[in-house]
């Protein structure tokens, strides 16, 4: 099953690192690329892809695009927004991103290919409209139904891509999202679908929507599409895909919970079905778990127990012996709650695996906030403590965002044996 907001592990053990996300189909197989974070500074590290059979079980191929030695994708630069496609008419796979300075003050719309889908790509610099590059940020992407594709911009900025994939050929849409960024769009019995999300920096806001029985509109706004006031359960829009299922297809929101400055370790993932009737798109209600192949919501199923453990003081912790394959705690996430560390050490005392959670969330949040990766069964010891480090950032305008804490907050532990 599919566990929303909790760190996602690969064939390796590592976290799945790949934010900012957008999802391909190919030959039965998934394909995730994503920003590969690090948790020191905002800079460009590459953009990495995985695959899954499943949704749920993840293989980490490679970097597709790592680090240029100069350049827009070069050193002291922002890699942001990853989107690729692959082109009907040349079969070759193009890949876009936004690129930036560490101030966000040279922003450019970028370009790399591929002739494979997880083979390396060989940047071609910006993209370009009308000659001149596209000196603008966060972006999607969208393929219709007869292979056009099409570049989404923030602010509501829509481009129809040349045959191969290369160059904006034509703005079919212009500002019709005034404030909105991270853009991602999806068709449904004909009508287009097209979500943003509020400037908030790495802060989640209720995302909203506009649909159109065109690209070049006319676009309504819609609203929201998650609960009110849930800001987008806790999370920022960055693709919509349509998974096929045995009961008919489901279109699957993708979203982001961003964990500055811990972005690698801590940063998770929230996909959960979308609705779409009368030209409007909705999320009824978060599940914290939930089965792709079905689009139903799903629970973990184990020996549970109850946990009463709530500090913020630095290095305090708790220790919870485990027989089992896997474990799961479940707790509280809070505006002043903040990042925890977890080891599992074995019955040797050897460490098998560890890293950090949040328990920050502007909304409240009770769910899974922890579960490890599949474990060789066993006897372990799960250690969990509080780091005393908040999450805390700044826009550019130097305001402050994130927690007004460090509490480490649970009452559950589930083990599955």
């Amino acid at each position: 099953m599919l566990i929303n907001g909790v760190p996602w592990f690969d064939d390796r053990g590592r976290t799945v690192n790949a934010h900012g996300a957008c999802l391909l189909e190919e030959n039965g197989r998934y394909y995730l690329f994503g920003e590969y974070k690090s948790d020191d500074e905002n800079r460009f590290a590459g953009f990495s892809c995985y695959s899954s059979p499943d949704l749920v079980n993840w293989r980490f191929e490679r970097i597709v695009l790592p680090p240029q030695a100069g350049g827009l994708m070069g050193p002291g630069r922002i890699g942001e927004r990853v989107k690729v496609m692959k082109c009907p008419s040349t079969g070759t796979y193009v890949m876009y991103m936004h690129s930036d300075d560490l101030h966000y003050t040279d922003p450019h719309i970028c370009v790399a290919t591929s002739e494979t889908i997880d083979g390396e790509y060989t940047f071609a610099g910006p993209l370009t409209f009308q000659g001149e590059p596209i000196h603008r940020w966060d972006l999607g992407s969208f393929q219709d139904d007869d292979g056009t594709g099409y570049l989404l911009i923030h602010e509501g900025d829509i481009y129809r891509l040349s045959q191969d994939y290369l160059v904006a050929e034509e703005q079919v849409a212009r500002q019709i999202a005034r404030g909105g960024e991270s853009p991602a769009m999806l068709k449904h019995d004909g009508t287009y679908f097209l979500m943003f999300s509020h400037k908030t920096s790495w802060e989640s806001n209720d995302n909203f929507h506009l649909s159109a029985p065109a690209l070049e509109g006319p676009w309504t706004y819609q609203g929201v599409f998650a609960p009110d006031g849930s800001l987008t359960c806790n999370s920022q829009c960055t693709f919509a895909f349509t998974l096929r299922t045995g009961s008919g297809p489901v279109h699957m929101y993708m979203g982001d919970r961003w964990s500055f400055p811990r972005q690698a370790s801590a940063a998770t993932y929230v996909w959960l079905p979308l609705h779409a009737e009368n030209d409007r798109l909705s999320i009824p209600q978060y599940w914290g778990a939930w089965d792709p192949a079905t689009g139903r919501p799903a629970e973990l199923m184990g020996n549970e127990a109850g946990l009463d453990f709530s500090s913020d003081e630095p290095g305090q912790g708790i220790d919870i012996p485990f027989t089992g394959t896997r474990v799961a705690l479940i707790g509280q996430s809070r505006p002043d709650g903040s990042y925890a560390r977890v080891e599992i050490t074995d019955a040797n005392g050897a460490a098998v695996t560890s890293g950090y959670v949040t328990f920050y969330s502007k909304v409240p949040d009770h769910g899974y906030r922890y579960v490890s990766p599949s474990l060789p069964a066993g006897d372990f010891v799960l250690t969990i403590s509080v780091l005393g480090e908040p999450s805390e950032w700044s826009n550019k305008h130097g305001e402050r965002f994130g927690s007004v804490g460090t509490r480490l907050s649970l009452d559950r532990v589930l083990v599955i044996e």
